[in-house]
């Protein structure tokens, strides 16, 4: 039953009702996967190649995907039924997942089942954020989104050096066949998920112009473009802020190996906490103001990691940067469900999806070499820059949005 007007709605509550509960799970599990999936195969390349290249392999083979598969998954999502999508994308990872340890001796079959276990996920993700509002109402997608960042958070946390220790106590071979099984439990929980409703059916115009309509619409609507434009500008950000983190704790901060696991946790700790604070908050429908001040909230935690030498003031300033980021994207995502029309959301998914990999991936590419060039202190102040200016852009852009 959908939440009184009035009523503050929890994940606790939304997790009482089994179609969510299966939903949250299956969703919860498969992105489990993803983290298991991601950590072993940096590890297995690391030690098949003893190379940073062939580790930067792996991660263009999970960005590539997106860029050239996402027009066509936004409208495979968009044409048939985004359950079997996922379902279908779950099978795949096993079969792919269980594959891997019996060719795990050619480095190019590794590259060649991390582009396909992306490819998947290309598709799994855009269905699984379009098919949400039909499982709950309007006012409960910012709790029912903050249960499943909430657990793929905690996932990444204990997973990731799981995976490390799993790998090294019992082989990769055994690290990837539970990857399998995650993949399989998500494909089982799908299978017995009811969907409520009647779903509208989507207007086909032909695979081209189909496949355009979501950034047709990302230029069309005010509200989506002021979101794909701060989406855009925060990506060209994140890549090389992220990445480059380390040696920000190293050269700034004078920190190791254990200081820099310190920092992570406390980025954690902020994104855990971001969806608590969030939930407590919005007592219903998500407006474009959260999304954006977001934004501006991680831009100036870069100022602060960009001037200070105390690792204190850095670990508390990265603490709200998890603690926006976490929210930010609980809200984008939110807002995007609420905006769009269901016949064309997973095509505006897709294209969000892509923007953001492939600013990411430029800035990945750029941080390093702006970094060499200038210091690490010049990257995180034009970081911050864009950050800001997503803020500022989003404002400005999204000043009295159209609902449709």
């Amino acid at each position: 039953m959908p939440a009184a007007e009035h009523d503050r709605i929890t994940v606790r509550a939304l997790l009482a009702r089994p179609v969510y509960r299966r939903w949250w799970a299956a969703a919860a599990i498969s992105r489990a996967g993803d983290v298991l999936a991601g950590v072993t195969l940096l590890l297995l390349v690391l030690d098949r190649t003893g190379s940073g290249t062939g580790v930067a392999g792996v991660v263009i083979a999970d960005v590539l995907p997106v860029l050239l598969l996402a027009p066509l998954a936004g409208i495979v999502v968009d044409r048939w039924p985004r359950r079997r999508i996922m379902i279908a994308a779950d099978l795949v990872r096993v079969v792919l997942a269980a594959t891997l340890p019996l060719v795990d001796a050619h480095v190019f079959a590794i590259y060649a089942i991390a582009f396909a276990l992306s490819a998947a996920a290309v598709f799994f993700n855009p269905a699984a954020n379009s098919l949400l509002p039909a499982l709950v109402g309007e006012r409960e997608l910012v709790a029912a989104n903050s249960g499943v960042w909430t657990t793929a958070i905690i996932a990444q946390i204990a997973l990731a050096p799981l995976a490390g220790v799993l790998a090294a106590a019992a082989g990769f071979a055994v690290a990837f066949w539970v990857n399998a099984a995650s993949f399989a439990a998500s494909a089982v929980l799908l299978a017995g998920l009811a969907v409520p409703g009647h779903r509208a059916a989507a207007i086909t115009r032909g695979w081209l112009r189909d496949s355009l309509d979501g950034a047709r619409l990302l230029v069309a609507d005010r509200l989506l473009r002021a979101l794909a434009a701060a989406q855009l500008l925060a990506a060209l950000s994140a890549g090389a802020i992220s990445a480059l983190l380390v040696v920000l704790a190293r050269e700034r901060l004078g920190l190791g190996p254990q200081g820099f696991g310190w920092l992570l946790a406390a980025i954690a700790v902020g994104a855990v906490a971001g969806p608590v604070l969030l939930t407590r908050a919005l007592r219903g429908r998500v407006g474009p103001n959260v999304v954006f001040a977001a934004f501006g909230l991680r831009g100036l935690v870069n100022v602060l990691l960009a001037v200070t030498t105390w690792p204190v003031l850095a670990a508390a300033s990265l603490l709200l940067y998890g603690l926006g980021t976490s929210t930010g994207t609980i809200a984008f995502t939110s807002l995007v469900q609420t905006h769009t029309e269901e016949t064309v959301r997973g095509r505006v998914f897709a294209a969000l999806d892509s923007l953001f990999q492939a600013g990411r991936l430029v800035s990945l590419l750029l941080g390093g070499l702006l970094a060499d060039a200038l210091g690490i202190t010049a990257v995180y102040l034009l970081g911050s820059a864009l950050l800001i200016a997503a803020a500022a852009c989003g404002f400005a852009l999204a000043r009295d949005p159209r609902r449709r």
